[in-house]
C-alpha cells in the first residue's frame, strides 16, 4: 500500500489544465484526501526525496521536484506531480500560496480540481486524529520546463516561505 501511495504522489503522468486563467481560492474539500498516511509523512528514504515538515501541520515536496511533463496546453505547459500531506485532527487549518510577484510563473493545484490551476489553496481541519495525514495528490503548473519557485504557507498566525526547484535543482 506505501508503494502505490508513493506512485500516487510522485506519477510520472500530467493531467492538462484548462485554458481558463487562474482561478481564485479553493478551499478543498476533505472528501477529496486521497489517503491516511502516519504524520508526519516523510515520504521515499531517499533524503533527495523527502518531504519537508512546514509548522508542523504538512509534509510538503522536498527542495527538489526532479521531473516535469508537458501539458499540451497553454499557459501552463509543464506540470510537476508531487502530493502533499496536511496533519489531520484538531489541528488548524493550512492555506498555500503562490507569492503576487511569482504567478505568472507557477500555479498550484491539490486536490480534485478537474484540471483548474490555482495561486491560493485552503485545507480545512479533515479528520480527529492528529497523527494521521490527509495525503493530496496535486503539484505544480509552470509556463517553461523548469524553475526555481516559492510557496507561502500559513497556519494560524504563523507563516514561512519554502522554495521549490521543479525540473532543476535551486540553491538558496
Amino acid at each position: 500500500m506505501l508503494a502505490e501511495f508513493v506512485l500516487a504522489l510522485a506519477g510520472c503522468c500530467a493531467p492538462a489544465p484548462a485554458e481558463a486563467p487562474v482561478a481564485p481560492v479553493r478551499t478543498v474539500p476533505c472528501e477529496e484526501v486521497i489517503d491516511h498516511v502516519r504524520f508526519p509523512y516523510l515520504g521515499n528514504r531517499d533524503l533527495r526525496y523527502r518531504a519537508r515538515l512546514v509548522l508542523d501541520a504538512v509534509s510538503a515536496p522536498g527542495p527538489f521536484v526532479p521531473q516535469t511533463t508537458p501539458t499540451e496546453s497553454r499557459p501552463w505547459t509543464y506540470f510537476a506531480k508531487w502530493g502533499m500531506v496536511v496533519r489531520g485532527g484538531a489541528g488548524q487549518a493550512v492555506t498555500v500560496t503562490v507569492p503576487r510577484a511569482w504567478r505568472g510563473r507557477v500555479a498550484i493545484s491539490w486536490g480534485n480540481a478537474q484540471h483548474t490551476v490555482f495561486h491560493t489553496l485552503h485545507f480545512p481541519r479533515c479528520g480527529v486524529d492528529r497523527a494521521q495525514g490527509n495525503a493530496y495528490a496535486g503539484g505544480f503548473f509552470l509556463r517553461r520546463a523548469s524553475d526555481c519557485v516559492p510557496l507561502v504557507y500559513r497556519v494560524g498566525a504563523r507563516s514561512t516561505t519554502l522554495w521549490f526547484g521543479v525540473g532543476r535543482r535551486c540553491v538558496r
